[in-house]
């Protein structure tokens, strides 16, 4: 099965791809991936505590307070994520104090938007414990697995706004934003998982919306015929990828090497030359 992930780095360059997936390439840790790394852990964490969380307000309280509660559960979901990725943070030199500070303030974001869903839910249905949690609408699930054998796709969406009747994907994203729109590597992530969603769940959704993080703002990508073809096309050239000893050509234009982390390797024709002839016949995952 096909991660989502292969179609956006497969649009991003399938030689890098082919390094890292049939050649066996392992790139260096950049921050980048640590950075990602350390989100998904600590988003993974709060999703398992949510239902406690919830559950746990028995009574009215301040809006304050259930924020206080959801700051301090991702403050400490952080430091734990941060504590597991430690190898990598020092490979890189990083200091973990800093790393969290730096990475806390989109995490007290999320934490009032989840606060604030809570609130809002039980000042319109005065309800508590287990019957909120059961009643709640939305639930805000991060991390949700996704696969479909039909499709032959498989994904982790970052955060899902589960209603009775659909499902809203949102990917959070860190780094730059485009003047306008969404990245294409962005739209094709997310029109994958409208996809699976629609196999998933039987359920009419239509569109998602990408949340980038360092700009505080959300772009809307709605799934259409183009970009449903354009998706099935990537998943079947990243099937044949996965199966070819033809190293595919280099990016053009360029300028995508520049801080690539294999650039040294991919240029490297005799090294490339030797992977390429230790290649075997059995299937690449």
């Amino acid at each position: 099965m096909i991660s989502v992930t292969l179609l956006s780095a497969y649009h991003y360059c399938k030689r890098k791809l082919f390094l890292e997936k049939v050649l066996k390439i392992v790139p260096p840790p950049k921050e980048v991936m640590v950075r990602g790394s350390i989100r998904h852990n600590c988003f993974d964490s709060i999703n398992k505590l949510e239902q406690g969380i919830v559950t746990s307000i028995i009574k009215p309280l301040p809006k304050e307070e259930i924020f206080d509660v959801y700051k301090a559960k991702y403050s400490k979901a952080l430091r734990n994520a941060i504590i597991m990725n430690k190898r990598q943070i020092s490979q890189l030199n990083l200091e973990m104090n800093a790393l969290f500070k730096e990475l806390l303030p989109p995490f007290i974001v999320e934490a009032r938007r989840r606060a604030d869903n809570i609130l809002g839910f039980i000042e319109k249905n005065n309800i508590f414990g287990s019957e909120l949690w059961e009643s709640l609408v939305p639930k805000i699930k991060s991390e949700l697995r996704i696969e479909s054998k039909e499709l032959n796709l498989k994904g982790i969406i970052d955060e899902a706004l589960v209603y009775p009747d659909r499902i809203l994907p949102i990917e959070l994203k860190t780094g730059k934003m485009p003047d306008s729109g969404v990245w294409d590597s962005n739209k094709i992530q997310l029109g994958a998982y409208i996809m699976l969603l629609r196999k998933e769940y039987k359920s009419e959704v239509s569109e998602g919306i990408v949340r980038y993080l360092d700009f505080g703002e959300e772009r809307t990508v709605s799934l259409n015929p183009f970009l449903e073809h354009e998706i099935l096309d990537l998943r079947d050239k990243v099937m044949a990828l996965l199966n070819s000893k033809e190293i595919p050509p280099y990016c053009r234009p360029d300028t995508k090497c520049r801080n690539c982390s294999l650039k040294d390797k991919c240029y490297d024709g005799a090294f490339i030359k030797e992977k390429l002839g230790q290649l075997v016949t059995t299937p690449h995952d």
